[in-house]
């Protein structure tokens, strides 16, 4: 079952490329992100942070920000307690934050950024996806998957390469739990988790269930606890506890996340996080829930939890402000280990951190690793799947799939392009089972372009003659929206007129030469009867 979903994928990724491509042989360059430079900048003659303002303003957003300490570092510490090894790691395994207690020097934008090193390589192998499509995915305003919706889906992102697949709790409904037990046992690579309430309950039933794994979630905001389950901080601690113990008692993964972490006061997290790791969760999580999180927000508070526990961190984020995947990607630089993502970002609003454009972003990290870990060409038809399921279109502007992803208009690009790829794609669009588009209809285009077209056509024409037809087409384009039939009609008349002119001259050239025989023809007999007279 498993190969045929592989398959279909593989097959239906083909239709999902352009009718007018260029060679995308040319691989994409590795490049690395700018973000943390902005961020540096941010943190100017910033030592410490603390949470602010009026008590309402507490209530609504009491997190308090933890500085960016340059000791601390992105990479798990063997012992929470030892910053001596932080440090030597930060100084090998992460980009430079030239920021001190009196801020950047003048130089720092030229002592930022240094080249990615095998270490920065190797803290991608500690990333693990979770995907949520089955869960996260069905709080989508449109999303209904049936049986066998999930059924394909949980295969084709198992074929795609995801560690784990999370799936609605079995308390949602009859249906929902025996979707739940058939997704199990379906016997895939990815391991099967199920998102469940600090509730004994809900926990018994996913052990029935035959998951592998539970994604515990508790409210522990002010703002949530007041409307949620009003419980305090030690109460939460302690109806943890029996959860966590009784999964774990039954082979069970067990994560704990803080939903709304990043409303939630610092200091009660701590308190749950420690706690939690004393317990021996697999992992803690930090979740963004109403997507109020920066970037510099996010990697701080990360790296700050790492450094206090052992266990691995998951995270968790909305796109209500537009930052899922810069925050998840410095998540992962901050020490996370797990991401949490949906196909085509769908979730709760405005979603989360979709699928595909956070491998996007890790290839350019570290693009042989992630090509050869997770079978990118499957994406495309995934998300065409998912998006006729929910009822949707892939918007135009979608991280890799998107109908403008790889294509280029103005004509000093599609020069560059048609010569070398990467001088404006940091992404091979062949990688991902896509295709290069140049678009050459339009008033910005070259002359290098429309020869390109030409060449696909097999249409023979002078440069001189494209070049005409360049300057025909952008004027054209000036008084209406010139299609790239027109284009091809336009090429197809300069040809023709030179054909047109290679005739005629052939022609004057035979008749010449049929006019210079008669004239010789006469001379050699007038010098003929000439000679028989004398």
């Amino acid at each position: 079952m498993l190969t045929a979903a592989a398959a279909q994928l593989h097959l239906q990724t083909r239709h999902c490329t352009s009718s007018i491509t260029t060679t995308t042989a040319t691989t994409a360059t590795t490049a690395t992100s700018t973000m943390m430079t902005m961020m540096m900048m941010m943190t100017r003659n910033a030592t410490t942070f603390s949470a602010a303002g009026t008590a309402a303003q507490s209530q609504s957003r009491s997190v308090s920000r933890i500085a960016v300490n340059s000791n601390l570092s992105p990479i798990r510490p063997s012992s929470p307690s030892s910053t001596s090894a932080t440090a030597t790691a930060t100084a090998t395994t992460r980009r430079a934050f030239t920021t001190a207690a009196t801020g950047p020097t003048s130089n720092a934008l030229a002592t930022t950024l240094p080249a990615l090193t095998d270490a920065r390589r190797a803290d991608l192998s500690r990333v693990r996806l979770v995907d949520s499509t089955l869960r996260e995915g069905e709080q989508f305003s449109t999303a209904f998957f049936g049986t066998a919706e999930k059924l394909y889906i949980a295969q084709a992102l198992d074929a795609i390469g995801v560690e784990f697949i999370e799936v609605t709790t079995p308390m949602a409904s009859k249906q929902s739990a025996e979707d739940c037990t058939k997704i199990a046992k379906l016997g895939l690579k990815a391991k099967i988790l199920t998102h469940t309430r600090c509730h004994m309950d809900d926990v018994r039933a996913a052990v029935e269930s035959g998951v592998d794994g539970v994604n515990i979630y508790m409210a522990t905001s002010s703002m949530l606890r007041q409307y949620s389950h009003g419980k305090g901080i030690d109460k939460i601690i302690e109806t943890a506890r029996d959860v966590i113990a009784y999964a774990q008692k039954h082979g069970l993964q067990v994560r704990f996340s803080c939903e709304d972490t990043f409303r939630s006061d610092t200091t009660d997290l701590i308190s749950i996080y420690t706690a939690m790791n004393k317990m021996g969760v697999d992992r803690v999580g930090l979740a963004d829930t109403v997507g109020v999180a920066s970037p510099l927000e996010v990697y701080q508070l990360v790296r700050h939890v790492r450094s206090l526990i052992d266990c691995d961190i998951e995270f968790h984020t909305h796109d209500d402000t537009g930052c899922c995947i810069a925050n998840a990607f410095v998540a992962v630089q901050g020490g996370a280990t797990h991401i949490d993502t949906c196909v085509l970002g769908i979730g709760e609003r405005n979603g989360i951190t979709p699928l595909g454009g956070f491998l996007g972003r890790l290839y350019t990290i570290d693009k042989k690793y992630i090509t050869s870990r997770y079978n990118l060409r499957l994406i495309p038809a995934l998300e065409q799947y998912v998006a006729g399921q929910v009822g949707i279109d892939i918007p135009f502007n979608n991280y890799i799939t998107g109908a403008a992803a790889f294509t280029h208009k103005a004509g000093v690009h599609s020069k560059a392009v048609m010569q070398n790829p990467e001088a404006y794609e940091v992404l091979n669009p062949d990688d991902f089972g896509v295709s290069r588009h140049v678009a050459i209809a339009h008033r910005l285009t070259g002359w290098h372009a429309v020869q390109q077209r030409a060449n696909q056509l097999g249409i023979r024409v002078s440069e001189a003659s494209v070049k005409k037809a360049t300057t025909y087409i952008k004027n054209l384009a000036d008084t209406k929206s010139v299609t790239t039939a027109d284009l091809d009609n336009i090429l197809l008349n300069f040809a023709g007129e030179e054909a047109a002119a290679a005739r005629a001259t052939t022609a004057d050239s035979d008749t010449s030469a049929a006019s210079s025989a008669v004239a010789n023809a006469t001379v050699s007999a007038t010098v003929a009867a000439s000679m028989s007279t004398h």
